[in-house]
This record gives C-alpha cells, sequence and structure tokens, in this order.
C-alpha cells in the first residue's frame, strides 16, 4: 500500500491558505467574524502559517445549533480560522484519497453530487429485480475516533500531518454524545462504549472524513461480495442484484462488517430488501424503471420553505433576488430549476 510523506508544509503554505480563505469565505462576506478575519488578512494568515509550522495551533470552541429539515440534526459551527485550515488540510490530502474511492460513491466529491446519484440509482432500478436499503444508524455521532486514524494512518505517514488531523478529529469528541446511545459490540469490555466517538456536523473536514471512513465499506462491498451495481451517498446506500437471497446474504454479511470493523450499527427498520418494481426511495424520490418521483415529505418541506420566504419578503427581511436564490436552489436540487425570477415573482 502506498503511503505519503513529506506533505505538511503544504497545508501551511502562504498559498494553500489563501486559496482556504477564499473557499471558506465563499457565500459568508457579510458575516461579522468573517469581516473580521478579511480586515487583517496578511497577518492571521502568517499567524495560521506559523502556528501550524510550529505546532501550537489548536482549534477553537464550537457554536452549536439545531436544523429541523428533514430531522432534527445538531450543527457545529468551527470559528473561521478553523475553517480556513480545515480547507487548506482537504486541500492536500483530498487528492490523494480521491485516488482510492469508488465510482458509485457520491456524497461531498467534485463531479459528483445528488444527480448523478439519482441517475446512478434510476440505471440500477431498469437492470435489477431486487434492491437491498441500507442506512447507518446515527452515522456522524458514531463514527470511532481510534478506528479513523488508524485509517488515515495506513495511508498518510507524515508525522505532523497527521498530528494536525488527529487534533481537529479530537476537537469533535463529545460534541454529539448526547445524539447517540450507547452500545456494546461482541467483544467489548465495560468502557469500550465510552471510546471517543463523533464528528462534528458541519465541518468540511467531516463531511470528507466521512468518506474516507466508508470508503472501506465501499472496498468491502466491491471485493468481498463483488456487487457490480452499488450506489452509496453519505450513509445512504443501495445494492442490487436479480437474486433475492443474495441480497439476504449480503445483508447479514454487511451487518457483521460495520459492527466488526468501523463500529457502525445498520439501522434496524431502515434495511430491507424488496422488488425494484415497486419504487425505490433514495435522496428524497421514489424511482421506477420508467420515470422519478419526488417524495411528499420534500414537497411539504419546499412549502413551508416557500411560505418563510414569502413572511420575510413581505416584512423587508430579505430581498426578491435573495428569495428567487433560495427558490432557485431548491429546484435544481430536484431537478426543475426555474429559468428567472418572473416564473415565480406572483407568489411575493
Amino acid at each position: 500500500m502506498k503511503t505519503y510523506r513529506q506533505l505538511f508544509h503544504h497545508v501551511y503554505a502562504f498559498e494553500n491558505l489563501y486559496l482556504a480563505y477564499s473557499a471558506a469565505r465563499r457565500g459568508k462576506r457579510g458575516r461579522r467574524e468573517v469581516a473580521r478575519f478579511s480586515a487583517r488578512l496578511e497577518d492571521n494568515l502568517f499567524q495560521l502559517e506559523a502556528e501550524l509550522q510550529n505546532g501550537s495551533y489548536q482549534p477553537g470552541p464550537y457554536r452549536h445549533f439545531y436544523i429541523h429539515e428533514p430531522k432534527k440534526r445538531k450543527i457545529s459551527a468551527a470559528p473561521f480560522r478553523d475553517r480556513v485550515v480545515h480547507h487548506a488540510l482537504v486541500n492536500v490530502i483530498e487528492p490523494i484519497f480521491e485516488r482510492k474511492f469508488i465510482h458509485d460513491s457520491y456524497a461531498c466529491r467534485v463531479g459528483k453530487g445528488t444527480h448523478r446519484a439519482l441517475d446512478r440509482c434510476t440505471q440500477f432500478v431498469r437492470r435489477h429485480r431486487f434492491v437491498l436499503q441500507c442506512d447507518v444508524a446515527k452515522f456522524f455521532p458514531t463514527i470511532d475516533h481510534a478506528i479513523l486514524r488508524a485509517i488515515l494512518g495506513r495511508t498518510l505517514a507524515d508525522s505532523q500531518l497527521l498530528q494536525l488531523c488527529e487534533r481537529i478529529i479530537a476537537s469533535g469528541a463529545g460534541i454529539l454524545d448526547s445524539e447517540r446511545s450507547l452500545h456494546w459490540f461482541p467483544g467489548d469490555d465495560l468502557l469500550a462504549p465510552l471510546r471517543p466517538q463523533g464528528l462534528p456536523i458541519g465541518n468540511l473536514t467531516s463531511q470528507f472524513w466521512a468518506n474516507v471512513y466508508l470508503n472501506e465499506l465501499d472496498q468491502f462491498v466491491k471485493r468481498e461480495l463483488r456487487c457490480r451495481a452499488y450506489v452509496r451517498y453519505a450513509d445512504d446506500f443501495l445494492l442490487f442484484h436479480d437474486d433475492k437471497p443474495t441480497l439476504h446474504q449480503w445483508m447479514r454479511e454487511l451487518r457483521a462488517f460495520t459492527a466488526e470493523r468501523l463500529r457502525l450499527l445498520l439501522h434496524p427498520q431502515k434495511c430491507h430488501v424488496f422488488p425494484t418494481q415497486s419504487g425505490v426511495p433514495f435522496l428524497g424520490f421514489h424511482h421506477f424503471a420508467t420515470h422519478r418521483r419526488l417524495k411528499r415529505p420534500s414537497v411539504v418541506r419546499f412549502r413551508r420553505r416557500l411560505r418563510r420566504l414569502q413572511l420575510a419578503y413581505a416584512h423587508g427581511a430579505i430581498s426578491l433576488d435573495k428569495a428567487g436564490a433560495s427558490v432557485q436552489s431548491w429546484c435544481a436540487r430536484v431537478g426543475a430549476p426555474i429559468a428567472n425570477l418572473s416564473s415565480f415573482s406572483y407568489y411575493f
């Protein structure tokens, strides 16, 4: 297995930090902490460069809040200077791991995304009679820090780079403990469930490391199960086959693999085998061989969002352009972009 050394100096290089700053501030220029950082940009970037180089960099405290659509989630926002470091780190290590990822993993990857995942799912629905649908229970809160560090260490041999990764990983310890329940896996002692777990939802590094972590699953599906029709988006994944007993056997093997190797649990109610002709729910749609239908909860959420936008616009809290951009983003996500503001301006 190829390992990569002498990478850390690329992380704290001033040019990389500036690129990271530009990415981190995208869409957030109006925020106070971004404006403060930008006001003394060179000083702040040189300070980060020095802290990273001499090993004194320490992540700051997170700001926490909850979102409730489609379900309640705890979001943890890192200070802006930490988000710059996250981008700088991912700029360096993402290309290395990208070479290891399989084709049919679609979350948080350049050139992938929901549209391509939806299209791939539809292709498999047309070709196969049955599907195994799986979901990891409480995925982000239960990512095991020791296992993640071991996975990173198999590829990254630069000790300083690994120390930075470990420092960022450790900064999320305990943040999501309230979002998970204790679970003992076979062979565990009494204290095993207290191992540090959880990656803050909201970090760029968390999204990237989620793919690194579940690449172990992807490789198992492809190399051991030899499933040719497989698609994964984050912690939701589908395996297709024409033989129903084969899928049931794969489900048993997947439960054993995720528990023993990754200390993850597949959701007991959301993992099942069924015919593709009945429609395959995936990423907010029901997929059929001839068409794709938006799931009702997605429509209900958009109607609520539209009402909030109407109220905000009526009270002068947002402009028509901003309301239009919000509607456009949702329509683009579901594959029905609106050409211009006149298409929906009568709602406002």
